[in-house]
């Protein structure tokens, strides 16, 4: 096999073996969510059963104790003598299998419709804890490498963005112009107050900060690389090489910046969730079992 051809096959494994974004595999749960609330919907529509009938009761059984065990996960986690039950990653893709189930059978079982107070309590609190998982799932992927609940460290994450800054410095000497905005950018984010309206910043602001920065080292690279092209009389294929891989070095420096700042804004979030969370979860199992009384009771 020639070189060529060998290195052409390990690209091609690279690119088969690459994982996925995590903004492509949120984007891909959140639309799978959509999908199963609307095929809820439309098997609703097709009338199989009444309210109260045989069949709305045992979806409500089902649904009711599908979101009962979903207490099993965090069950599993604070309790030392279920930490071996089994490894984290099979309880917690568990524990989502049923936090989404259980919601869609229980709005089957309602019809989408609210007949009573309590049931009425029990079916948004249901939902707001659904939605506040998956809230949850976002924070957690981006403070955890994927579902092994292997946190990430800080200094590693710094390390990485080090690496990146060293690389990017020394390639793109030619351009101090882009090093003195790619500096500015670091700095800026250093030396920010750690406090709750920079970690929002760092979320919602942040990426298009970033996106705006990376298109402004691309324009101040544009004469510095002509230049350096002409001193060195690169052909025009070795200047679009070293453009790509300055524009590359760019994007993965910033790209490490802003995943360190991130960092501590998605931690201090995910914080705050647990807090928020827990009150709905008490409100939706206080009124799942007084509507499951007054269905027995009445």
């Amino acid at each position: 096999m020639s070189s060529s051809a060998h290195v052409g096959k390990e690209r091609r494994d690279r690119t088969k073996t690459r994982p996925m974004p995590a903004l492509s595999k949120d984007l891909f749960v959140y639309a799978s969510l959509v999908m199963l609330v609307w095929i809820a919907r439309q098997v609703n529509r097709l009338d199989l059963f009444k309210r109260g009938d045989d069949v709305c009761y045992w979806l409500g059984v089902i649904g009711s104790v599908m979101m009962l065990l979903v207490f099993t996960y965090p069950l599993r986690k604070h309790f030392r003598f279920a930490v071996n039950w089994g490894p984290a990653k099979v309880w917690l893709i568990g524990h989502m299998i049923l936090g989404v189930g259980g919601p869609l059978v229980i709005l089957i079982h309602s019809k989408f419709e609210i007949g009573s107070l309590n049931a009425g309590v029990a079916l948004y609190s249901m939902i707001i804890v659904a939605l506040s998982g998956v809230l949850g799932r976002f924070l957690y992927i981006r403070v955890n490498r994927g579902l092994h609940g292997e946190i990430s460290s800080f200094q590693e994450l710094k390390e990485r963005a080090g690496m990146e800054q060293e690389s990017a410095r020394s390639l793109l000497g030619f351009a101090p112009k882009v090093e003195n905005v790619l500096s500015e950018f670091s700095q800026r984010e250093l030396d920010a107050v750690p406090n709750w309206m920079t970690h929002m910043r760092r979320v919602f602001v942040l990426p298009l900060t970033q996106w705006w920065v990376y298109w402004r080292c691309v324009r101040l690279l544009k004469e510095p690389s002509h230049r350096l092209a002409q001193k060195m009389k690169w052909d025009k294929e070795k200047v679009a090489e070293r453009r790509r891989l300055a524009h590359k070095l760019v994007r993965r420096y910033l790209n490490a910046e802003a995943k360190v700042a991130q960092f501590g804004a998605f931690e201090w979030m995910l914080s705050a969730w647990h807090i928020a969370h827990v009150p709905f979860v008490f409100l939706m199992v206080i009124s799942t079992f007084v509507h499951i009384f007054a269905v027995h009771a009445y």
